[in-house]
C-alpha cells in the first residue's frame, strides 16, 4: 500500500490551477522521477477538470487509482496511490488536506495561486503520515485489529475441530470399550450365577 502523489488544485472555469503538491516518488528510478510527477501533476489537473463540483470519484489509471474531491468552492484535492490502498483512508486524507488548507490559504488566493506563492507546507507531512494507513487512520487501524483478531479465532476454531476430531475418536473407542465392558459384565455374571446355584 503506497501513495505517491498529493496535490492541491482550484478548479478554474477553463483550467485546473495547481496550488501545492507532494510526492513520494522513491519508488521509482532516479531518472523516471521528473517524468512521473509531471504525469501525476498532468493527471491530477486533467481528473479535477473533467468532475463536477461537490463530487468525489475515484478514476483506474493502469496499477494506480486516482481519488479525487471537488468542494463546491471549487477548491480540489487529488491522491494518487496503488490499488491496494484502502480508499475510505484516501477521501478522509483529502477531506482533512481541504479542510485545513482552506483554514491556512485566503480563498483570493486560489484561481491566481501556484505551489511557490502558497503557504501551506502540511502536505509533505500528510503524505508521510499516511503511508501506513492502520497508523493514519483509526477506523483502518481497529479494522486491521478485528483482522488479526478474526485469523486468531479461525485459527483457534481449527485447532478445537482437530482436537474435536480426536475427542470423537475417543469417544467411539470408550463406546467400543462400555460395550466390551458390558459383554464382560454379562459374561462374568452368568459365570457367577452358575457357581452360586452349586
Amino acid at each position: 500500500m503506497k501513495l505517491y502523489s498529493l496535490c492541491v488544485i482550484y478548479k478554474g472555469a477553463t483550467k485546473a490551477n495547481l496550488l501545492k503538491a507532494a510526492y513520494d516518488l522513491s519508488s521509482f528510478s532516479f531518472f523516471q522521477r521528473s517524468s512521473v510527477q509531471e504525469f501525476m501533476t498532468f493527471t491530477s489537473a486533467l481528473i479535477v477538470e473533467r468532475s463536477t463540483q461537490g463530487s468525489r470519484a475515484s478514476v483506474k489509471e493502469q496499477e494506480y487509482l486516482c481519488h479525487v474531491y471537488v468542494r463546491n468552492d471549487n477548491l480540489s484535492a487529488v491522491v494518487i496511490a496503488d490499488t491496494e490502498y484502502p480508499q475510505r483512508v484516501c477521501f478522509s486524507l483529502l477531506e482533512k488536506v481541504l479542510e485545513e488548507f482552506s483554514r491556512q490559504v485566503d480563498s483570493i488566493n486560489w484561481p491566481s495561486g501556484n505551489p511557490e506563492s502558497i503557504n501551506y507546507k502540511a502536505l509533505d507531512v500528510h503524505l508521510a503520515k499516511y503511508q501506513n494507513p492502520r497508523e493514519a487512520d483509526a477506523m483502518t487501524k481497529v479494522q486491521a485489529e478485528l483482522d488479526e483478531t478474526k485469523i486468531i479465532l479461525h485459527n483457534t476454531m481449527e485447532s478445537l475441530l482437530e482436537r474435536g476430531e480426536k475427542l470423537d475418536d475417543l469417544v467411539a473407542k470408550s463406546e467400543h470399550l462400555g460395550n466390551q465392558s458390558k459383554a464382560f459384565y454379562k459374561t462374568a455374571r452368568k459365570q457367577n450365577s452358575c457357581c452360586e446355584i452349586m
